[in-house]
């Protein structure tokens, strides 16, 4: 007589201990509480009640940075926050070294902004960033290690300054827009004097030319139609007079 109670009670414990495990995930194992390995992707069994399994994301992590007020070096304080980007690639390291991993590097990275932008001065933090961010990865990857992480980058996301600070820079830029104005200006200046001075030599050696040239200003004040020019004699007679004179 076939016993349907024991057959059922096969099904359950073999369905029971089924897991999937998706293509961006890996399963650390538990037996009787002592890690045993890591599982693969894909359809997976377990021993029901002795075994147990904690999936972990292999995917790079978001992790948001708070806002840390800091005193920079040269003593203005800013508050600033970031991102950083990590994953995990040792599994088993994630879960048996560290409690918490998403939290601990949270943390971590926390402490390290703080240093970092505390030692240095505000215009090094507004201008680079990145290299503060690449400074931050440097240390928190190296603590992270004996977790299994792997910091991946990290960015600094904004800066917030006091208002007599943003008052300040603003002068400052204005004031430096109006320095390189006022240089543009006379550079201006200097360049068109020259080329008056040059043009003047050159009309100079040339009698005809500085004719022509007034002849090219008549015109252009002509041009107005409000303006009558008038010529008593014509202009010849000055030529004539000067030689009649040296006889």
């Amino acid at each position: 007589m076939v016993n349907y109670t024991l057959i059922g009670l096969i099904f359950i414990i073999f369905f029971s201990g089924i897991r999937i495990i998706n293509q961006y995930e890996r399963a650390v194992k538990f037996r009787l509480g002592k890690f045993v390995g890591v599982l693969q992707p894909g359809f997976r069994w377990i021993i029901p009640i002795i075994d147990r399994v904690q999936k972990v994301d292999i995917r790079v992590i978001t992790v948001d940075i708070p806002s840390q007020e800091v005193m920079t070096q040269d003593n203005v304080p800013i508050k600033v926050n970031g991102v950083v980007f990590f994953k995990v690639i040792d599994p088993s390291k994630a879960i048996l070294e560290v409690e918490q991993y998403q939290y601990a590097i949270s943390q971590l990275s926390q402490s390290s902004l703080r240093d970092m932008v505390g030692k240095s001065e505000l215009d090094t933090v507004l201008a680079k960033r990145e290299e503060i961010g690449s400074k931050i990865k440097a240390v928190v990857d190296k603590e992270t290690d004996p977790w299994g992480l792997r910091v991946t980058d990290v960015k600094i996301k904004d800066i917030e300054l006091p208002d007599n600070m943003k008052r300040a820079m603003a002068n400052q830029a204005e004031a430096e827009r109006s320095r390189r104005a006022r240089i543009i200006l006379a550079q201006a200046e200097k360049q068109a004097a020259q080329g008056l001075l040059d043009a003047g030599r050159t009309i100079d050696k040339s009698p005809a030319a500085l004719k022509l040239r007034l002849y090219q200003t008549l015109s252009e004040v002509a041009s107005e139609k409000n303006s009558t020019i008038l010529f008593p004699f014509p202009e010849e007679m000055f030529r004539h007079f000067g030689k009649n004179k040296e006889k």
